[in-house]
């Protein structure tokens, strides 16, 4: 599997494009809606066959520009979200072990909810996208959208954390400039998760942070249930 990462600058969205080596076979996961044009253009100028848009959850913070790709690259394409979205617009409604294929390459679908109850990450070989459940030395927030730290925990710990050490974990958002780690450094230095951090201990965090309210949620979160159109 081949892997380009792309960055929306505004929102600082981490967009991945994925495809098969051989068959050309793509997938993007996390479309900003500001960003359609530069998408549609490297797909295009790469010769690649989309076929999937993915999210990996209900995004707050950015519209999703998947509506807007499918049309114009065709019906074939779906768009996948988890089935907690309740979304009319999803061709696909995921759920936790789902697999989808990319020629010879599979994505494979884990449940890892916390941040909001429809987040996902996708999982291939040697690398995971977490969309904001796990993020490059933190976590997504917990305190809106159906969020709940305890559940976050669970996810990141239980599903996460048990992947290789090797594996690259590529976030949903990053405001440093920092592309990618890996599940050992986040076990090891995550300042919120790192070291055997508790349970109870990662809610008193959670519960501790002053956070505003994410500026666009309002237009976001209902235009996300439409895939942004």
């Amino acid at each position: 599997m081949k892997v380009k990462q792309l960055f929306d600058e505004a929102s600082s969205t981490y967009t991945y494009l994925l495809w098969d080596a051989k068959t050309g076979e793509a997938a993007l996961v996390d479309s900003v809606r500001e960003q359609v044009e530069r998408d549609e253009r490297i797909i295009r100028d790469m010769g690649l066959k989309l076929g999937w848009l993915l999210e990996t959850h209900i995004h707050a913070d950015h519209i999703t520009g998947s509506g807007i790709l499918r049309e114009r690259f065709g019906s074939e394409v779906k768009v996948a979200l988890h089935k907690a979205s309740g979304s009319d617009c999803a061709d696909r409604l995921l759920q936790d072990g789902d697999m989808i294929k990319l020629g010879d390459e599979t994505i494979t679908v884990l449940y890892t909810p916390g941040h909001t109850d429809t987040d996902v990450s996708f999982l291939i070989d040697g690398a995971v996208f977490t969309g904001d459940t796990l993020l490059i030395n933190g976590s997504g927030r917990t305190d809106f959208q159906s969020g709940d730290a305890g559940v976050a925990y669970d996810s990141i710990t239980g599903k996460l954390f048990t992947l290789p050490g090797s594996t690259k974990v590529y976030p949903g958002h990053d405001y440093n400039g920092r592309k990618e780690s890996t599940i050992a450094d986040e076990m090891a230095s995550n300042p919120r998760l790192g070291g055997g951090r508790t349970r109870e201990e990662y809610i008193e965090i959670m519960q501790g942070l002053k956070l505003a309210k994410p500026a666009r949620i309002d237009e976001a979160v209902p235009g996300n249930l439409v895939c942004g159109l």
